[in-house]
């Protein structure tokens, strides 16, 4: 199956632009002591440039040429994670991937991604530099132009296709999962459970079922 064409601003899926050598080591090493920092300090608010540097063992100007801002370590961190998200749904297994019918597809597309939002909400949170035209942040790349891809698999006479990839889409990445609250996602009945269902039923209901 021939992969979608992205919207514009989409994150590069063939060979990223040719860099150093030593560019691309310092690049993987610091997203790496990153994770490492937010993995034993529980959050993004202990991170900071001179932190990242000296726990890194490279100058802080190294850090700033990288990142530009300490919301660009998070971006980067952001932009990793989406990468292996969008590979998975291009080339991934079904029905995640391709190779299964369009409503599966759809729905586990909605699951993988709330999962994903919710697993990365900290590093969201921490990306945004108030340059985003909304309070979230943009969408993701790939999500309205695989819905929309999806929805004109099915069997939707009539239908609005392109309002509801924006719908769908928002619903996705927009701010409620993005804000979700600790105590929201530590609820006894699983927050990420219950919106991955609303949204199954979401689906089926859209596609008749």
């Amino acid at each position: 199956m021939d992969r979608p064409a992205l919207p514009l601003g989409a994150l590069p899926l063939g060979a990223p632009p040719t860099e150093r050598a030593d560019a691309v080591r310092n690049r993987k090493h610091l997203l790496a002591t990153a994770r490492e920092m937010l993995a034993e300090q529980c959050g993004a608010d202990g991170i900071t440039m001179d932190g990242l540097a000296e726990r890194a063992g490279l100058g802080k100007g190294t850090v700033f040429r990288r990142f530009g801002t300490r919301a660009g370590i998070f971006q980067a961190l952001l932009e990793d994670d989406e990468h292996d998200f969008q590979e998975q749904v291009l080339a991934g297994p079904a029905p995640l991937g391709p190779g299964a019918p369009a409503m599966d597809r759809l729905i586990a597309y909605g699951e993988a991604r709330i999962a994903f939002m919710i697993r990365n909400r900290d590093i969201a949170r921490a990306s945004l530099d108030g340059r985003q035209p909304i309070p979230a942040g943009t969408e993701s790349p790939l999500s309205r132009t695989h819905i929309r891809m999806l929805l004109g698999q099915l069997r939707l006479d009539g239908a609005d296709l392109e309002m509801l990839a924006i719908q769908l889409t928002a619903a996705l990445d927009g701010p409620m999962l993005l804000y979700l609250s600790s105590s929201d996602l530590t609820e006894p009945t699983g927050i990420e459970d219950r919106i991955g269902q609303a949204w199954q039923d979401l689906i089926r209901r859209l596609c008749g079922v």
